[in-house]
């Protein structure tokens, strides 16, 4: 899991994780003789299998026409229909490489989609690894203001990962709820709100 180098109130730091929190929701899914039912993700086809890996391999259209009407080179009987558990996102070539260095592109379309303005995205600098811990700002905002001055886009749960930051991550959470409020801090540029337990 990703770290984070945090201070609390006292300027004591420590090393703790973090993740995106999962929501749950209470809805059951039922099939139509009413058994539980869940979402799945399950493997359509691999890249060896896509449409132009198959007209490369056939030479061209017309023979590969040829051969899915008496064949099927599209399908891959040993992989087609695995359930998909725990997947990561990853970007392809043209040639259909792993792109382990990739380019990204902002593109501004205006109303009618015709695009104004591409440019390449500047990445800043993380800064939520470093020997220097990120400090409290001091600032508490109750809950009931911050409810409405801030839109909450994104949110991430610190994690504890041993038994001296499980406490360490008490105290800090102990304090926001005492206060009911929420702690500002600046982390990749942008403004992190802090919960307390059950509301991070």
């Amino acid at each position: 899991m990703p770290e984070i180098n945090i201070a609390n109130s006292d300027s004591r730091d420590a090393i703790v994780s973090f993740e995106v929190p999962h929501e749950t929701r209470n809805v059951r899914w039922l099939d139509m003789l009413n058994r539980q039912a869940t979402h799945v993700r399950v493997l359509k086809s691999t890249l060896d299998r896509d449409y132009e890996a198959l007209v490369d391999q056939a030479g061209d259209i017309d023979s590969l026409t040829e051969q899915m009407l008496n064949e099927d080179p599209e399908v891959n009987m040993e992989v087609v229909g695995t359930v998909l558990r725990e997947v990561s996102r990853i970007y392809v070539s043209s040639h259909r490489q792993i792109l382990h260095h990739a380019n990204q592109w902002e593109v501004i379309c205006n109303i009618d989609g015709s695009v104004r303005e591409r440019r390449e995205r500047v990445r800043l600098p993380q800064n939520i690894r470093q020997d220097s811990a990120l400090r409290w700002s001091g600032v508490f905002i109750p809950k009931s203001e911050a409810y409405r001055k801030f839109v909450f886009s994104d949110q991430l749960q610190l994690v504890h990962i041993n038994g001296l930051t499980y406490d360490f991550l008490y105290a800090m959470a102990k304090e926001l709820e005492i206060r009911d409020s929420l702690m500002l801090l600046v982390l990749l540029s942008k403004l992190m709100l802090l919960f307390q337990p059950g509301g991070w």
